[in-house]
């Protein structure tokens, strides 16, 4: 079948100029400037540069991740599919049913605290233990990025493999989406990993020696589905959580008043995560693809069109958040933020990534007294699809 062609810059560029200049090395850089003057000027935009349009106010945003009947994400362009195959990420309707339901009970509210929280927090203190006496540390590579890919391979029953290789094939995954994306050919490094995972999962399906989620999947799935979903909630929950704490961290620590509100009540934990997924969400946009001419706010798309939600915008809408800019965990509605996503491809593992990002900072503030950023290793988040910084340098005071 061919595929819908996209159409020529100048069927669309001259109507929103704002757009036409968005560039995205400036998303990637430093977005939330250029996303509020699209959001306030051309809250749907045609981008040439990203060869579809840019969606970043919060209603519309909602409208169109809701409506998988006209935005969806069965498209051959759909980058992770390009990658990992077709899995509940990249399908709508009953096959996207049919894909998430051998996943979904693991990752129910009771379900992940019952199942998780102990071995979480093990892993926290484990991780601590081992960064302690140094009172200085890199808490992506040595505490973030561990946790996360320790806590996925626990979740989907995967055997046999350690944290460097997941990272690894993570790494070489995120890059490969990350190119396609900007408009690039992706390397080769992104298949080869995912054959490995691919390996990895048929090997765990096929030793039945113990209680696995890709075992019981793998009852109601073919192998391969079970190898790509497997994969999207694999790198999901890496990046997912990796970016929740790092980000957190960096959006708190800096902010004594905000930093001593959550030492004093413990209880405003929960909305310092949610005001930080909201200033920074781990994945700042989301592919969708018109399935028909339709009318979205002040654009009309035609059918085939690519159609990306910011999610980094509608984040920062002020109608719904007052101030958006502003860090502010005591924020009432910090909890609509998008994320997660929205709609059918809400994700499935959000409270395991909630629960996760709670006991890893509760647990590092504990226990890391005076935990506060390294001002000789300045950082910010970086990334056009993936955004968290690239380091994460602090210093605590340690025993003497």
């Amino acid at each position: 079948m061919d595929l819908p062609l996209a159409p020529r810059e100048s069927d669309h560029g001259s109507a929103f100029p704002l757009g036409a200049a968005t560039t995205l090395a400036e998303l990637a850089e430093d977005p939330h400037p250029r996303l509020a003057l699209l959001r306030a000027h051309e809250p749907v935009s045609w981008l040439p540069e990203l060869g579809g349009w840019l969606v970043t106010r919060r209603d519309l945003a909602l409208g169109v991740m809701r409506d998988a009947a006209t935005f969806t994400v069965d498209d051959p362009r759909f980058s992770t599919a390009q990658v990992v195959g077709p899995s509940m990420l990249s399908l709508d309707g009953d096959e996207h049913t049919r894909h998430r339901g051998p996943f979904a009970a693991p990752f129910r509210p009771r379900e992940v605290h019952d199942g998780f929280a102990a071995f979480i927090e093990r892993e926290s203190d484990r991780l601590i233990a081992a960064l302690e006496a140094a009172g200085a540390g890199e808490l992506r590579s040595a505490f973030a990025g561990p946790l996360a890919v320790a806590v996925v391979t626990e979740a989907l029953g995967l055997v046999g493999i350690d944290a460097v290789t997941v990272l690894s094939w993570y790494d070489s995954v995120v890059r490969s989406v990350s190119d396609i994306t900007a408009g690039h050919a992706a390397g080769p490094d992104g298949a080869a990993a995912y054959a490995q995972l691919r390996a990895a999962v048929e090997a765990t399906v096929a030793d039945q020696g113990a209680p696995s989620l890709l075992v019981s999947a793998a009852r109601q799935l073919d192998l391969p589905e079970v190898a790509s979903n497997a994969a999207v909630l694999m790198f999901g929950g890496i990046e997912t959580t990796e970016a929740m704490i790092t980000n957190a961290l960096l959006h708190l620590l800096p902010r004594p008043d905000q930093l001593a509100l959550v030492r004093g009540d413990a209880g405003l934990l929960d909305g310092a995560i949610e005001e930080s997924l909201r200033l920074e969400p781990g994945a700042a946009l989301v592919d969708r693809y018109a399935t028909r001419d339709t009318v979205l706010g002040p654009a009309a798309i035609r059918k085939g069109e690519a159609v990306t939600v910011s999610l980094a915008g509608a984040n920062r809408d002020p109608a719904v958040f007052p101030d958006p800019d502003r860090f502010d965990v005591r924020r009432e509605n910090a909890r609509l933020q998008l994320a997660f996503a929205h709609g059918p491809h809400h994700c499935i593992a959000a409270h395991l990534a909630r629960l996760e990002t709670r006991i890893a900072l509760q647990h590092l503030l504990e226990r890391l007294p005076g935990l506060r950023l390294d001002q000789d290793f300045p950082t910010t988040p970086y990334g056009l699809v993936f955004r968290k910084p690239p380091t994460l340098h602090v210093l605590w005071d340690s025993p003497a």
